[in-house]
């Protein structure tokens, strides 16, 4: 049975974690010190943070795998019941295991969080701590996704192909990011997504993205010269 210091402890632990989820999903990691964080859990021990994460790299690198993890497990778990039944079949099918893993992150049943802010963020601050963070572990699910998606999109040249999957993956995260923000402030527009077909308008919107029919101008651009 762990003793009450210890609870006591891992509390103290994820109250930090969760403060400098909430700074850095609004500041990015430059914009706020470890005094900040330690100051936001109500702390008032400073050095706190050192003593759970002794760096705010550190921590940051946790709050990365954390989330990450999280997502992975629940896009792969969905992957592998599609591939029992020989699918998935639609490139819907594909998008919506995209999609949902990342919705509801918070720690109570359909609450949200604001780790997608904070990747957000964080991709545009510090890929490269973003990416050797995951290490090429925690992605495996959205991969799986990747290839399914080039297997079910037919009549289209590769090269675009894979640029749609850019535009797919740069979309969703900020459209992700932007549904997190709304839902967790309550602002006017969260309306939009509560919505009962938004969700669904969205893998709508992403699908079109990806199986539009190539315009008479890319057309021209990839005739051989």
């Amino acid at each position: 049975m762990a003793s009450t210091s210890s609870l006591r402890g891992d509390q103290t632990r994820d109250q930090i974690k969760l403060a400098a989820r909430r700074l850095f999903a609004l500041r990015g990691i430059h914009g706020v010190t470890t005094r900040e964080i330690v100051a936001a859990t109500g702390q008032k021990n400073g050095g706190s943070l050192h003593y759970y994460f002794r760096t705010k790299e550190a921590l940051v690198r946790e709050l990365i795998v954390d989330g990450a993890k999280l997502i992975d497990d629940r896009r792969n778990v969905a992957l592998d019941a599609a591939e029992e039944g020989g699918g998935p079949r639609t490139i819907r099918k594909v998008l919506e295991i995209l999609v949902w893993p990342s919705t509801g992150l918070g720690e109570a049943e359909g609450e949200e969080d604001s780790y997608i802010r904070f990747i957000s963020h964080l991709g545009l601050q510090e890929r490269g701590l973003l990416d050797e963070a995951l290490g090429g572990r925690w992605n495996s699910g959205y991969q799986r996704c990747l290839g399914h998606l080039r297997r079910l999109i037919a009549g289209l040249p590769l090269a675009l192909v894979e640029q749609r999957l850019v535009f797919l993956s740069l979309s969703l995260r900020a459209i992700m990011a932007a549904r997190e923000a709304a839902l967790d402030h309550r602002r006017e527009h969260r309306r939009f997504w509560t919505a009962g077909a938004t969700m669904e308008n969205l893998i709508d919107a992403l699908e079109g993205m990806l199986v539009a029919p190539i315009s008479p101008e890319t057309a021209s651009l990839l005739a051989p010269a």
